[in-house]
């Protein structure tokens, strides 16, 4: 598994995470949701030991509620994550394959919700205030 494939399911459950949806592991014998899913810019510990169950293969088949395809397969190379067209949440779409045709948003009784933020992951504020810094700076010095 390349380690660019692992960031995007991270991203892809942390998504998914913070509108509620579970993770079914143990073959459909147990759920996670993990809260809180962020401390600062980090993924939180609930969510790094959450992930630490998802991908021990004697856990069996996990996978994100309302979905059919294991978290083993999106690991894969065989798989991307693309923007769902309804509601432009990270879904599976395997790569050469036909497309996915229901969203794991379908069983959400209020998303998409567009007067809600999307979810998203934790931005840097220090990097861009520097950055913002940096640039008044320069403008100052002319």
């Amino acid at each position: 598994m390349s380690m660019t494939q692992e960031a995007q399911v991270k991203k892809y459950l942390a998504y998914w995470f913070l509108l509620g949806k579970p993770i079914i592991i143990n073959n459909g014998k147990e759920t996670l949701l993990p809260k809180p899913i962020f401390v600062g810019q980090q993924y939180s510990p609930q969510f790094e030991a959450c992930w630490q169950k998802i991908t021990d293969k004697n856990n069996g088949d996990c996978y994100l509620e309302g979905t059919q395809q294991t978290i083993q397969e999106l690991l894969s190379p065989l798989w991307d994550l693309d923007p769902c067209a309804r509601c432009s949440m990270p879904v599976p779409q395997k790569i050469g394959g036909a497309p996915v045709l229901n969203c794991t948003c379908q069983d959400l009784e209020n998303w998409p919700n567009s007067e809600l933020p999307p979810p998203n992951l934790p931005s840097d504020n220090g990097v861009k205030l520097a950055r913002i810094r940096q640039t008044l700076m320069a403008k100052n010095k002319d």
